[in-house]
């Protein structure tokens, strides 16, 4: 009897909800965005947030724009700081002088995972309100990962910690 290969096998049930949220600037791209939504469906975190009126393609975040809670905001401080009142440790996904290497961080279970702008990063007025930041090593040129291929490495790191959920 020949191996078969299953494409498409159902996806894996937490045995709890996963404590993540994601929290997107403004993008100038719809397609970061979108793919951002399909990242944050596949992994089951709990929402995210997205500041400004950045499009979502439904053809690019394919079911994630329907699987999973998406919240808009106008400014994301008010946001963090709602967040952190309820807990959530504010990880701010950015290289300062001070960022933990991915390597050798530690998530804590209730994070609330803020990603820079594509071109920014994260301002200063967000980055006061980060209870850590963390970044991904680079060795090359250009000094930074593309913001859709960095979250989905931090967010993989995420999941690899916590992987019931």
């Amino acid at each position: 009897m020949p191996d078969e290969h299953i494409r498409h096998k159902p996806p894996s049930m937490l045995s709890q909800p996963r404590e993540l949220v994601l929290v997107c600037p403004t993008f100038r791209s719809s397609v970061n965005l979108s793919r951002i939504v399909r990242l944050a469906s596949c992994v089951a975190a709990q929402k995210l947030i997205a500041s400004g009126n950045t499009r979502i393609d439904p053809k690019i975040a394919r079911d994630g724009a329907t699987e999973i809670e998406i919240q808009r905001c106008r400014a994301l401080e008010p946001v963090l700081k709602k967040l952190r009142a309820q807990d959530y440790q504010i990880i701010g996904l950015e290289q300062t002088r001070d960022s933990a290497s991915l390597f050798d961080f530690q998530f804590p279970r209730k994070t609330v995972l803020l990603i820079g702008h594509e071109r920014q990063g994260i301002p200063d007025s967000q980055l006061g309100l980060v209870n850590q930041c963390v970044e991904i090593p680079v060795w090359g040129l250009p000094h930074s990962y593309n913001v859709v291929t960095a979250t989905t490495m931090a967010v993989y790191e995420y999941c690899k910690q916590f992987p019931e959920g």
